[in-house]
């Protein structure tokens, strides 16, 4: 009786195949360690070209600067000269901290780098070329970079195989950036200050048409100082009225005497020209009347526009000065330093990725050599 005769056909099958498959992987190692100088001999030729090639690849230091967004609000006439009762807030929002993104991902930095640092001379990139402009441009990425933290800070970074080089290209191009931030703030207040200058002109013109009208009607009826001349016109109807009836009251009780006669003729005169004084003051009084309303409307029109004027005109001076002056766009947290170590190649991991890569490949196309070297392919391939 053999030794699986009390084994299930099921559990004679499992150990079957996992017989065979332990036949397999012994077979594979048998293999691997038969041709274990050659793969020794191509990991270790590979570990020497790798080694070279790493020697050869250029150094490069990376340097790197980080800033945050700062707030419109710096940049409002309110607050630059504190007249704003409410606290300017300093740090902006994540919209102002995408504005700063767009303008360090823009072809307009690209181009200001290019520029500054002539990096067609320094990539060796001939700007003559077809390819030129799309190859610096391409490099120039390479070596920037421009991320936002999990802080919301704003990090750029910038590679040059050398050190002071890195350093001063990463902090041009933030200070670029806040530049052209700067710059878009400062074209919305100079649109801004045009429009408000119209304005200005607009409402100087309609103040003048007012002045005029308020002149002309001024003149037309008499009416200068609406309060005062009231007054002065009821006083002087007063006692033109007054005059009147006592005048007329004493020739009443002097006439018929005949020795009184020419004190009479007197007296009538007088009363003859108290109520033409009467009249003409109730006709000036009536004239000042129906002009009074009028010069009043106009005179509250005129005020209100002359101080509506005057406020428009403040405000323009308030937003030219902040357009005149500086405002931060970005605040900065570190300045992009000299760096001191290399940021790559990182050459022991390009060997031993190297050599892993080789070990790995080596492996298999051994494996795959030694399984099917006896095969006559001829015979295969004529088939």
């Amino acid at each position: 009786m053999s030794e699986y005769s009390f084994i299930p056909p099921s559990s004679q099958s499992v150990i079957i195949i996992y017989m065979e498959n332990k036949e397999n992987l012994l077979g594979v190692v048998e293999t691997v360690f038969k041709w274990k100088k050659v793969i020794i001999y191509t990991c270790l030729a590979t570990a020497i070209g790798a080694s070279i090639v790493a020697l050869l690849l250029p150094v490069y230091y990376k340097s790197s600067t980080a800033f945050y967004a700062a707030s419109p609000d710096l940049a409002t006439p309110e607050s630059i000269f504190g007249n704003s009762s409410k606290a300017p807030q300093y740090y902006g929002t994540t919209n102002d901290t995408e504005r700063l993104m767009s303008i360090a991902n823009s072809g307009e930095l690209t181009s200001f780098m290019i520029d500054s640092f002539d990096l067609y001379e320094r990539y060796d990139i001939d700007p003559a070329s077809k390819l030129g402009p799309y190859t610096i441009r391409l490099k120039f990425g390479d070596h920037f970079d421009v991320v936002k933290t999990k802080y919301d800070a704003i990090e750029l970074s910038m590679e040059d195989e050398e050190k002071e080089m890195a350093a001063k290209m990463a902090n041009a191009a933030r200070d670029y950036i806040a530049a052209v931030s700067q710059k878009l703030v400062k074209n919305s207040q100079s649109k801004l200050l045009t429009i408000f200058k119209l304005n200005i002109d607009e409402k100087e013109v309609q103040l003048d048409s007012l002045n005029g009208q308020l002149q002309s009607v001024r003149k037309e009826y008499g009416v200068y100082n609406p309060t005062a001349q009231s007054d002065g016109l009821t006083d002087l109807l007063a006692k033109a009225e007054s005059k009147l009836y006592n005048t007329q009251a004493r020739l009443e009780a002097l006439t018929g005497v005949n020795s009184l006669r020419d004190t009479v003729r007197l007296m009538k005169a007088s009363v003859k020209g108290y109520e033409n004084e009467l009249l003409k003051l109730n006709e000036r009084i009536g004239v000042f009347n129906n002009g009074m309303a009028e010069v009043e409307m106009l005179a509250s029109i005129q005020d209100i526009a002359s101080q509506k004027l005057a406020e428009d005109r403040e405000h323009f001076k308030l937003i030219k000065s902040s357009y005149e002056s500086e405002f931060p766009t970005i605040i900065l947290l570190e300045t992009a330093p000299v760096p001191i170590i290399k940021s790559r190649p990182k050459r022991s991991l390009i060997v031993v990725a190297s050599v892993m890569i080789a070990f790995v490949f080596s492996v298999i196309g051994i494996i795959i050599f030694d399984t099917y070297r006896d095969v006559n392919w001829k015979k295969v391939m004529d088939l």
